[in-house]
């Protein structure tokens, strides 16, 4: 069992990617550091985790705080002795055209998108050094391949993530330390909540409930690259349902 024993650190714990992944994993006997800003999402989480035998501690955590973010990293280190994977999976997808001038929006993206990922790198990477060992991982998307309208700013900051993590692969790969982008197409899940264009939203629940993936689907690809021998680097997973036509 590769997964078994693993410490690893979630970001965006609380519901959808973030929750199916801390299930799975935990279920295949890893013991996962959950953070997020909804405490209660977070202890209920716990909850179906220990009940079912797992082992999982959680933190309220805002990724767009450098300090919680460590804070994060460091309880994982203090409660089970190392770190072994981190999983910058917190992210925001309010899309709207340029012209509406959502510039709060297009802030916040950037923040939480781009600098959680880059925090989450932040704290990780010197532990993982020490060790001579780690897996970095990111939630990107389909957007960080493909720009169409409403998505310039979100798609930006996923096209950010996939540069960042190359980066990372290039510059850490020989102390042994493996990062890799999951981008998945339409995923049925809560983040098309963030966006307040009212047509741009319905279209976007119509879409994911109509034909997108399960977040159970991203999950099962992350253990699938969390579970590989230490010599194989799945670098990318590009998944989009199969009835999506972008």
């Amino acid at each position: 069992m590769p997964i078994k024993n693993k410490v690893v650190v979630i970001t965006g714990a609380s519901s959808g990617i973030g929750a199916a992944t801390a299930k799975e994993l935990a279920k295949q006997g890893a013991k996962v550091v959950l953070g997020a800003r909804r405490t209660e999402r977070l202890e209920q989480l716990l909850t179906e985790i220990t009940t079912a035998g797992g082992q999982a501690v959680t933190q309220q955590t805002d990724v767009t705080d450098h300090k919680q973010v460590q804070a994060l990293v460091d309880l994982a280190v203090e409660k089970f002795g190392r770190l072994d994977v981190i999983f910058n999976n917190a992210g925001l997808m309010p899309l709207s055209k340029l012209h509406l001038l959502k510039v709060d929006e297009w802030d916040r993206m950037i923040d939480v998108n781009i600098k959680g990922v880059l925090y989450g790198i932040a704290a990780a990477l010197p532990i993982m050094r020490q060790q001579g060992s780690g897996q970095i991982i990111a939630t990107d998307s389909v957007a960080g391949h493909f720009v169409h309208p409403n998505t310039a700013v979100y798609a930006g900051t996923k096209f950010a993530v996939r540069t960042i993590m190359e980066g990372l692969r290039q510059e850490e790969g020989k102390n042994n330390i493996r990062s890799m982008i999951v981008s998945p197409g339409a995923v049925e899940t809560e983040l098309y909540s963030t966006i307040t264009d009212e047509k741009v939203r319905a279209n976007t629940y119509n879409n994911e409930r109509s034909y997108g993936l399960s977040d159970v689907d991203i999950a099962n690809a992350v253990a699938y690259a969390i579970g590989q021998p230490e010599n194989v680097n799945i670098n990318e997973i590009l998944l989009r349902p199969t009835k999506q036509p972008l």
